[in-house]
């Protein structure tokens, strides 16, 4: 089922206008939310994050659209869905309504939900392998607009590409100054002996979720010194330990860059704290 402005439609009816400016021009946000038996994680951060991000682009934000109602919606979504008792991915996208060219006629939003069921309820830390190489063909801008996540992924989907056709299991962006800035599908974090660190977003890294609740839990951790400090490419195999965070699979431990195999240790201490969050929030 998709919920398209409210109204719950089957996936085969529902439709896309063509002049939907989502499509058009990247003019939309959107956020990613895991959810378990009906409980959205870290709601409140993904709804400021959400709210911002639409004040940014300049977009007008109507008057219902508070807490509570979108968390109507996506849990009716779930409902609808039969997912409401189990584990899901759920996707809220909010895109400027159409009409105009790159000047908009109109500010006012709409916006559609779908839901997806995953496997994992809370979040587990994988010992599988998992590569990641560099991708170079384009590059990040160290500004505001490449910390939101809007419709515009054209980097992150040339980027899947590459990682799949040259077998990595994801890839590490550069932003145009030559710094690390993120995996494309997460925030980076790098572990040193006991120092962590992870891009500024000054850098052009995402405004993560998860990362937000690790810049939480870091500072008590007293064995640890941590800082949001600029990443350089030649940081990486002097590095014990790479991970990526990410909303739908907490943390994902990279074990392996170019000939630099890394450890978990940090990501495994993390992910318990990780979770005690998710289950209190």
């Amino acid at each position: 089922m998709i919920n398209d402005n409210g109204t719950l439609v089957q996936n085969d009816n529902a439709q896309l206008n063509p002049m939907n400016r989502g499509l058009l021009y990247g003019d939309g946000v959107f956020e990613t939310i895991k959810a378990v038996k009906g409980k959205l994680l870290f709601w409140e951060d993904h709804y400021f994050r959400l709210m911002a991000s639409m004040r940014i682009l300049r977009m007008e934000i109507p008057m219902e659209f508070t807490p509570e109602h979108l968390q109507k919606q996506l849990t009716d979504t779930l409902q609808a869905c039969d997912l409401i008792e189990k584990s899901a991915r759920i996707r809220i996208t909010v895109y400027r309504k159409e009409g105009g060219a790159y000047l908009p006629e109109d500010r006012g939003v709409g916006y559609y939900v779908y839901a997806k069921e995953i496997s994992n309820p809370f979040y587990v830390l994988s010992d599988a392998p998992y590569e990641v190489e560099l991708y170079k063909d384009h590059y990040v801008n160290a500004d505001i607009l490449s910390t939101l996540k809007t419709t515009n992924k054209v980097l992150h989907v040339t980027g899947s590409i590459f990682a799949e056709d040259n077998g990595y299991d994801n890839c590490l962006l550069v932003n145009n100054k030559k710094n690390i800035v993120e995996a494309l599908q997460g925030n980076l974090f790098l572990v040193k002996g006991t120092h962590i660190k992870t891009p500024p977003l000054e850098d052009g890294c995402l405004r993560g979720i998860i990362r937000k609740q690790l810049l939480g839990i870091l500072p008590l951790m007293k064995e640890y010194t941590f800082e949001e400090a600029s990443i350089s490419p030649f940081e990486l195999q002097k590095a014990d330990e790479l991970f990526i965070t990410n909303s739908i699979v907490g943390i994902q431990p990279i074990t392996k860059y170019r000939k630099k195999t890394y450890t978990n240790k940090v990501a495994s201490a993390l992910l318990q704290k990780l979770n005690v969050k998710a289950r209190l929030g």
